[in-house]
């Protein structure tokens, strides 16, 4: 892809704004870069852009997975393979923008291409997870890929799971696999790479307002409509921010003021940790710019 325009930045840091603004001014596509707004069901407590943004310009992959998919970095990078090989980006600008660090690495460096894991290996390895905890398929994992279980911790237990299902499918460890970079699916000399940089202390109120706005419209009876799912708890989606402290509220663990002080500490820290690993780990080639309340 030619003229690509990346936008990274924290969560509530004006991407999404900056986004529709370019695609209007050049005739562009906006295609989401945010691994929690692939879901379904969570569109609002995901900040996805709203049916009056969706219709000022084209935007794909968003709400297009179900909650109950693991999904991953190479399966976003087929389905952005597939947007260019149908002729989305034809006469179009392609407009990328999210907070996953990994997506934006993949789609400008390449990622090896995992093999595929069939539904009867991933079903044992997450029944035995749920029957045993992720300690004891470390130690299954430590007799099996030693290498592998040396740099996981014992609670990670997705990590974990994911590296023995790889194993058994394909008879080769995960590390094997990652060490087979990919190619880029942009033109890197033709591309726009842009990190929003906000203020801090701007950021924090903007993330408050945002987690206020998301319970009046619907936040919490999508958390509700998650629930009545039943899916495993180290899904993915069930880790979207705001999910666990509002079922907790919803089940009288805690009050819903409390609810809310815990999801907005939660989310004020992922944008900390979303901004180090921008500021750490994307090149030179990436344009500082500053977000709102900045400068």
């Amino acid at each position: 892809m030619k003229n690509a325009i990346l936008i990274a930045g924290p969560t509530a840091s004006g991407k999404s704004a900056l986004a529709l603004e370019l695609a209007e001014k050049q005739a562009g596509v906006v295609v989401n870069a945010d691994s929690m707004q692939v879901y379904d069901v969570l569109e609002v407590l995901t900040a996805r852009p709203d049916a009056e943004d969706r219709a000022r310009a084209p935007h794909h992959l968003y709400g297009h997975v179900s909650p109950a998919v693991a999904y991953s970095t190479g399966a976003w990078l087929r389905d952005v393979m597939v947007l260019f090989e149908s002729g989305v980006f034809a006469d179009r600008v392609p407009i990328f923008v999210g907070g996953t660090g990994l997506y934006f690495r993949a789609l400008s460096e390449g990622i090896s291409q995992m093999p595929d894991v069939p539904a009867s290996t991933r079903e044992h390895w997450r029944r035995r997870w749920a029957e045993e905890g992720s300690e004891a398929l470390h130690r299954v994992l430590a007799e099996r890929d030693p290498a592998v279980a040396q740099r996981l911790k014992s609670g990670d237990s997705q990590r974990i799971v994911r590296a023995l299902e790889v194993l058994d499918a394909s008879g080769r460890s995960i590390l094997a696999w990652q060490g087979e970079r990919g190619r880029p699916l942009i033109e890197r000399g033709s591309a726009r790479f842009l990190v929003i940089e906000p203020d801090r202390a701007e950021l924090g109120r903007r993330i408050d307002r945002r987690f206020d706005h998301m319970l009046e419209t619907g936040a919490l009876d999508e958390v509700r409509a998650l629930a009545a799912m039943k899916l495993d708890p180290a899904l993915p989606a069930m880790k979207a921010i705001g999910v666990r402290e509002l079922q907790a509220a919803d089940a009288g663990v805690f009050g819903f003021d409390e609810a809310i002080a815990r999801a907005k500490i939660a989310t004020r820290q992922y944008a900390k940790r979303q901004s180090t690993w921008f500021r750490n780990q994307l090149g030179p080639e990436w344009r500082r710019i500053p977000g709102p309340g900045a400068g």
